[in-house]
């Protein structure tokens, strides 16, 4: 078992003693490629590092084709996030800023993942496609950070215990003629609390503000296994998540060597954009005449893809509808 880390890629696991079930993921150069496309500021690249490794540890666990979206809108410095992954391996991701606010935010000491998001929503979107209807989970956003944002989603949207791990690093190396190389590391770690008994599951002691107004609470003690768990995804360093030769099943066996956990096919996960001209000139054609008029700029029309930074070219005539 080797342990360097297999960047790019997801790692399921279960715990059967814990009734444990959960996914590590490690990106590296899928990652590096998503941020390069955007002269991003340190915050925003780390904020944006945190919500893909998030992404990938929810959307790898989709069973069906489909596409998994995570999208804020928020007050912060940071206005929004989209991340977007196609099943299987597809995933790619962009962020919108404020660069005054944020400097200002690095400047004061107020540059948390929590402090740039602000105030405000995030949407957790899964379409199937076809004549599926897509499912939307929504979260508010009360600069809270994206590993309370999970926690909160699947108490209510799952009402499954789960705890979330994520860190993300910058790694510096010098290449064979002593240059200085930059890369981005995320990594990320999931537990959920799946047992076979639903007395177990009730038996799980919920937050208050799960509970309907009014209802009488009753104190529950928590499982013990699910407890257990927690604990021990409560001693993951950093670190741990992006050091190069951290492997999934290093971490996984520091973690459970006691209990034993059994690992499952590795997912790949690659960075890929679905834009294409034939996808940009079909969403042009939806517009107006009037509207075609006031894109074009000197005699074309541009369009950049938020996601992949891509320019697609076109000439007016050929998209303006017919009369």
């Amino acid at each position: 078992m080797s342990d360097t880390a297999a960047l790019d890629s997801v790692l399921p696991f279960t715990v059967p003693d814990l009734d444990v079930r959960g996914r590590v993921v490690h990106l590296g150069p899928a990652l590096d490629a998503i941020l390069a496309r955007h002269d991003y500021p340190e915050p925003v690249a780390r904020l944006l590092a945190e919500a893909i490794a998030l992404t990938a540890l929810l959307g790898t666990s989709l069973k069906f084709d489909g596409r998994f979206t995570v999208q804020t809108r928020t007050d912060g410095p940071v206005s929004l996030l989209v991340v977007d992954f196609q099943t299987p391996d597809g995933i790619r991701a962009y962020a919108s800023f404020d660069a005054e606010a944020v400097t200002r935010a690095v400047a004061e000491g107020r540059a948390t993942p929590a402090d740039l998001l602000g105030h405000g929503h995030l949407a957790m979107t899964i379409d199937q496609g076809g004549t599926m209807k897509p499912y939307q989970g929504v979260v508010v956003l009360d600069r809270i950070g994206l590993e309370e944002v999970a926690h909160v989603w699947f108490t209510q949207s799952e009402q499954i215990p789960t705890r979330v791990r994520l860190a993300v690093a910058e790694v510096l190396t010098r290449d064979a003629g002593g240059a200085t190389r930059h890369a981005w590391r995320a990594g990320g770690l999931m537990v959920q609390f799946l047992p076979e008994s639903e007395e177990r599951m009730r038996g799980r002691d919920l937050h208050p503000g799960d509970a309907p107004e009014g209802a009488e609470l009753h104190h529950v003690e928590p499982d013990a296994a699910w407890a257990e768990a927690e604990a021990l995804v409560g001693t993951i360093e950093d670190v741990e998540l992006t050091d190069p030769e951290v492997s999934a099943e290093r971490l996984l066996y520091r973690l459970f060597h006691e209990r034993g956990a059994r690992v499952f096919d590795r997912r790949t996960l690659t960075e890929r954009c679905r834009c294409s001209r034939e996808r940009v000139a079909g969403m042009l054609a939806q517009f107006t005449a009037e509207q075609v008029d006031d894109m074009t700029v000197d005699g074309r029309i541009t369009v950049t893809c938020e996601f992949c930074s891509t320019r697609y070219d076109f000439d007016p005539k050929a998209v303006r509808p017919a009369e």
